[in-house]
């Protein structure tokens, strides 16, 4: 009997062009989709996860749903060759003389073998990587490029703080004194928010170098000075060295003002005034943001963020 020695399966794409993809470590089994022509061309390029960062060829990140459907392919197009070639043995032949006995074998219309059909999933965030322009989806923010392995924590922050500036331009527009104050005082929390989820992912991931995995999960950037002396003991750099004695200040005292209005209404108290060493007569008086405070945070924090990044090398593995 002839039948196919190999047979190809084509994965179609979801209908915005994806492709879905799984971890294939246990542990993990993270689901997500790439748009195939985008990021890195060439030959035996490997896959990265993008959650667990597990480094592999492409042929080892097919999902459960598309192997299954592969199967089903193959067992048709088999059975379908099986058939054909049962087909060709068909005969009839008529019986002879008064007593003959007539023989024959047809094969009975049959139906075909279905499919198992599937859909890739949705996913919560569309990526284009800004390292190798590959377009990919995740659950979730934060993840590693699946083409050139680069995590995407740094470009989250970047797009963080474009939004912040989008509300600081949003404040100047406006005439009332009240709105404009309160759109200052978000574009400070939600930098000094965006910094915290950055460096916080930044560490979680790269936690396994540090020899202390549960204290790099848990570690807030909240409080700077803290932060630095924890990533000083977990991975023996000094954050404070990204930046200028005087902007790394500054950028402490943004980070204490955002707690105040965070925790006390705005209101200072006598913990912001340790932590800041600003005059003991600004004690529970309202504190003061201003627009080009913010300005000044916003660019110092990308700056640290960047040197975080290459202290930490925030690359998958292999």
């Amino acid at each position: 009997m002839n039948f196919p020695s190999q047979i190809n399966v084509s994965i179609r794409r979801d209908e915005e062009g994806y492709i879905g993809r799984e971890c294939p470590i246990a542990a993990c089994e993270g689901y997500f989709k790439i748009k195939p022509g985008t990021g890195l061309t060439g030959k035996d390029l490997p896959c990265h996860c993008p959650y667990c960062g597990h480094v592999a060829s492409p042929k080892k990140f097919f999902t459960k749903d598309q192997i299954e459907f592969a199967k089903s392919v193959a067992f048709r197009e088999l059975a379908g060759a099986f058939r054909n070639e049962l087909k060709k043995m068909e005969f009839d032949i008529k019986p002879r003389g008064a007593f003959g006995i007539g023989i024959s074998m047809k094969l009975k219309p049959g139906q075909p073998i279905p499919l198992k059909r599937y859909c890739e999933r949705t996913l919560e965030t569309h990526v284009c990587c800004s390292n190798c322009t590959l377009d990919y989806s995740v659950y979730g923010i934060f993840a590693f490029c699946p083409d050139c392995g680069t995590h995407n924590s740094l470009q989250i922050l970047q797009k963080n703080i474009g939004l912040v500036r989008k509300q600081l331009s949003l404040a100047d527009a406006q005439d009332d004194a009240e709105l404009k104050r309160h759109l200052i005082e978000d574009a400070l929390e939600n930098c000094v928010s965006s910094f915290d989820g950055f460096a916080r992912e930044a560490c979680r991931i790269t936690g396994p170098r540090s020899g202390d995995t549960g204290h790099c999960v848990n570690l807030s950037f909240q409080n700077l000075p803290r932060a630095a002396k924890r990533l000083v003991s977990l991975f023996g750099v000094d954050i404070t060295k990204s930046v200028s004695r005087a902007e790394w200040n500054a950028v402490h005292l943004g980070f204490m003002q955002r707690h105040v209005l965070a925790h006390r209404g705005g209101v200072i108290d006598q913990q912001y005034l340790d932590e800041t060493g600003e005059s003991r007569n600004l004690l529970g008086r309202r504190v003061a943001v201003t627009r080009v405070d913010v300005e000044h945070l916003a660019g110092t924090v990308l700056e640290i963020g960047n040197w975080l990044v290459d202290k930490l090398s925030l690359v998958a593995k292999a």
